[in-house]
């Protein structure tokens, strides 16, 4: 038997014939969502497919959470995302920035064919976020489309050396697997390391700081996580999806209403 579609599939354009495509009535303003994640190693307690994971963990939870008026769609992910700082471990694929940059361009363009007018994407790994990011002007200024970078503002009250220097495979990542996937999580190989302690002098840091500098995780890591992995629990994860859920829907809801203001507005009759 094949495998069923996403729990989103009324949402989920893959999932739609082509008269079902064509039939839509708001194309022009509803937000087509472009999930970008990665495949790469995340330490040696939880499976490499983390950040596509959370792509479809945060869709399924927050999606069911919209208004009945901020109408969205999901286009297929792209899971394989920029993670050449991971290279130097097993279980890591990656493309370039500009692979990367010409998926989500090429993306847009046919969505732009199918008649929308609004990208959004939803990233859940940091190695794509630059990339994303300017990308998405060009998709504005060249495409013409609304393009939306969706940031949910997670507060996950974490401690000031987890929220400094926790940036992967941390304490929150193991938490949402744990709540999400716990089957695939070994949390007795799961260890604490991070790349400097936060009373450190200076403000140049790998994340989260005024200044970074770039890195490869075999610089700053021996076993591939950055933070507390042991702390996270399954109790703190399904906190925290909840938590993350009530964000990326308010922050669709966001999109999709302002569009749909822009969209109204401008066809509107001058006086």
């Amino acid at each position: 038997m094949n495998p069923p579609p996403p729990a989103y599939r009324a949402r989920y354009l893959p999932a739609m014939s082509v008269p079902e495509i064509l039939d839509l009535p708001d194309k022009e303003w509803a937000p087509v969502i472009v999930p970008t994640g990665a495949i790469e190693q995340h330490g040696p307690h939880l499976p490499v497919a983390v950040d596509a994971l959370m792509g479809e963990v945060w869709l399924t939870l927050s999606l069911p959470r919209l208004p009945p008026e901020a109408t969205c769609y999901v286009a297929p992910p792209i899971t394989i995302g920029k993670s050449n700082e991971h290279s130097g471990f097993p279980g890591t694929l990656m493309i370039s920035r500009d692979s990367l940059r010409e998926l989500l361009l090429a993306a847009a363009r046919q969505l732009k064919r199918w008649g929308f007018g609004h990208v959004a994407v939803l990233n859940t790994h940091g190695g794509n976020r630059a990339v994303v990011h300017c990308t998405l002007e060009e998709i504005r200024s060249e495409l013409g489309l609304r393009a939306t970078f969706l940031q949910p503002g997670f507060q996950l009250g974490l401690s000031p050396q987890e929220a400094a220097y926790g940036f992967h495979a941390n304490e929150a990542e193991t938490a949402w697997l744990l709540a999400a996937a716990g089957s695939l999580v070994a949390m007795d190989r799961a260890v604490r390391e991070y790349p400097a302690r936060v009373e450190d002098r200076g403000e140049l840091r790998p994340e989260f700081a005024p200044a970074t500098f770039a890195w490869i995780t075999q610089d700053i890591s021996r076993s591939g996580i950055m933070g507390d992995a042991p702390a996270g629990t399954a109790a703190k994860g399904r906190a925290w999806l909840e938590h993350g859920a009530e964000c990326y829907a308010q922050a669709i809801a966001a999109a999709a209403s302002e569009a749909r203001q822009r969209w109204a507005a401008a066809r509107r009759p001058g006086p």
